[in-house]
């Protein structure tokens, strides 16, 4: 009966779940906003409809392997405002100049980061596997850059 309990509990905790676009308020006004590989959310805060589409690239270097170089790992992502039409961005894990990867990029008025994409790739496994399954986590911040730059 114990186990049945826990198996109910758990089995309504897991239904009770809404999908809800997860926004975690950061110390600078921005928001994290996690996406799954695919997925498609408008952000009416921020009047932005952001789509990951998919990955271009994955580099990283295996976990339980030893690599030369860490690797770096590309997300391509949609952005279009209320105003435009749709861009599509790379963000990428690591900046690298000779590739112009970045992990942020400015949008509308908006600063775009990459704050984690997942999962890892294994040794065992690759990335050829992870397709389809990986997620990303995003900040948008509100950029002052325009501010600042005509006080120049």
């Amino acid at each position: 009966m114990n186990c049945n309990a826990q198996k109910e509990a758990k089995k309504q905790a897991v239904n009770n779940q809404t999908p809800v676009v997860n926004t975690i308020p950061t110390k600078n006004e921005g928001k994290i906003i996690y996406f799954n590989e695919g997925e498609n959310k408008f952000l009416p805060e921020f009047q932005m409809n952001v789509t990951f589409k998919n990955i271009a690239e994955d580099s990283r270097c295996p976990q339980g392997t030893q690599c030369v170089w860490a690797g770096v790992a590309v997300a391509n992502v949609e952005l279009m405002s209320t105003t435009s039409r749709p861009m599509t961005f790379q963000f990428s894990t690591a900046e690298v100049k000779g590739k112009d990867y970045h992990k942020t990029q400015s949008f509308n008025g908006y600063t775009i980061s990459l704050k984690e994409l997942a999962p890892y790739p294994s040794a065992q496994e690759g990335t050829k596997s992870l397709s389809g399954k990986y997620k990303i986590a995003i900040e948008i911040t509100k950029d002052d850059s325009q501010n600042q730059s005509t006080m120049k």
